[in-house]
């Protein structure tokens, strides 16, 4: 009798899977990530050649934010569907035509709109994630998901490309440049990337299956969320949001606030970003081995000391003493600006890594609406948030009215955290009595 011939081991298969999965996503992702913050930098050049005012300024950096949130969770639902590995090829293919369209417009309509185009490729977000989400090791999924979300480092790189281009070759040449990445990442995906599990994707409506609940349970299980998802997807909304929201808004405000070129300015801005990136996979490696219930202070306690130390402007003090007058003037200057953004922004990463993966922890064979919501409310605040630096500038009259509106929203997020604690140790049962002998 001849031995059985063994079959290959599946977990080589899922290895390598996982393999192309995790470092094609987050190429992905930064492409995504780098088109939007085109108009960070662009925008200040054509701000100057079109004469267009601050509101508009921020329009153009919050469109592309608004329709990325629009879309986040129906193309999570749709990568449930279809498979993540589709929808995100469809969205990098459907972000070229705008990125070649910012090329050859004139007017503010056609750059807003081709902003709004850009937003479409958040899809390829939502849907990485759940891709990521359904192929990553469970034991490792804080890791793979940090990775998959340190694409926002993407920011960086049209920091450093976007100012050298436009200096060679003029502006209109950068969008037509970013083509080519894209196309090649596509294609990539399409040839070496396999798509998930279909278990995996249709696990929540197996589950029903099974158990079939009530109607109402179940219209309501497939349209809102648990209680408890918004409120962690309300916690990453503040660390996606903010994060985002300065990463567009960064390089403008460091031009006008000390007077830098706008290629220093895009340069001193990956002191944010970068760590951002950093953090990012170093929070989810931690979620990994600690629960994020134990991070969220420490996390927000120190971006809410930065976010103070930011607040303050500039300023001349007079003090009437008693052997004559005291003048006592703060400037911050711009290594210590930049240092308490750096720390700001790797406290920020380990608060996206650590919340991601802690929603996949608790909500994995929901990761559809679970993720899908914590990007789309994530999208929603940075949009407004470029609005609120604007008109903070303008009602108050100060720069950095801007980190005064952050400050304020992360004291709702840390009361909101607050009251859930409390809640949640009320909730707990107390331990039975010790039975008698």
């Amino acid at each position: 009798m001849q031995p059985a011939v063994k079959a290959p081991p599946l977990g080589a298969q899922v290895d390598y899977r996982s393999l192309v999965v995790v470092l094609l996503s987050p190429l992905a992702f930064a492409l995504v990530f780098a088109s939007w913050t085109i108009f960070a930098v662009l925008g200040v050049e054509l701000k100057r050649v079109l004469h267009f005012g601050e509101v508009q300024f921020a329009l153009l950096l919050a469109m592309p934010m608004f329709t990325g949130a629009l879309s986040a969770l129906p193309m999570a639902v749709l990568a449930r569907r279809l498979g993540g590995r589709r929808v995100m090829i469809g969205c990098l293919l459907l972000i070229c035509p705008f990125l070649w369209a910012i090329a050859y417009s004139g007017v503010y309509l056609e750059f807003l709109l081709a902003g709004a185009g850009l937003g479409l490729g958040a899809g390829s977000l939502a849907a990485g994630l759940v891709y990521v989400a359904s192929l990553c090791p469970r034991r490792h999924a804080g890791l793979a998901l940090g990775l998959y979300g340190a694409g926002m480092l993407g920011a960086g790189l049209t920091y450093f490309l976007l100012p050298l281009i436009s200096q060679a070759y003029g502006w209109p040449m950068a969008p037509k440049l970013y083509l080519l990445p894209v196309l090649l990442v596509a294609l990539l995906l399409w040839v070496f990337a396999e798509d998930e599990p279909r278990k995996a994707a249709l696990s929540a409506e197996a589950l029903d299956d099974l158990e079939p609940p009530p109607e109402h349970v179940r219209v309501r299980r497939r349209w809102l969320p648990p209680p408890a998802v918004c409120r962690l997807a309300l916690y990453y909304s503040f660390f996606y949001g903010a994060f985002v929201a300065l990463a567009l808004w960064l390089p403008g405000y460091l031009a006008a606030q000390y007077q830098l070129s706008l290629k220093l300015a895009a340069l001193w801005a990956l002191t944010f970003t970068l760590p951002g990136g950093v953090g990012q996979i170093v929070g989810g490696a931690l979620a990994d081995r600690r629960d994020f219930r134990d991070l969220r202070w420490w996390v927000s306690a120190c971006v809410m000391v930065c976010l103070f130390l930011l607040s303050y402007p500039d300023f001349t003090m007079q003090i009437h003493g008693v052997h004559g007058d005291l003048t006592l003037h703060f400037s911050m200057p711009l290594y210590g600006f930049t240092a308490l953004l750096a720390v700001m922004g790797l406290a920020m990463g380990i608060g996206k890594g650590s919340l991601m993966c802690l929603l996949h922890r608790e909500y994995g064979d929901d990761m559809v609406r679970s993720g899908g919501l914590a990007l789309a409310l994530g999208g929603l605040f940075a949009a407004v948030l470029p609005l609120m630096f604007v008109l903070g500038n303008e009602w108050i009259g100060v720069r950095t009215a801007g980190f005064m509106f952050l400050y304020a929203a992360l004291a709702v997020c840390m009361l909101v955290m607050l009251w859930d604690g409390t809640r949640s140790r009320s909730r707990r049962p107390c331990p039975p009595p010790p039975q008698a002998d």
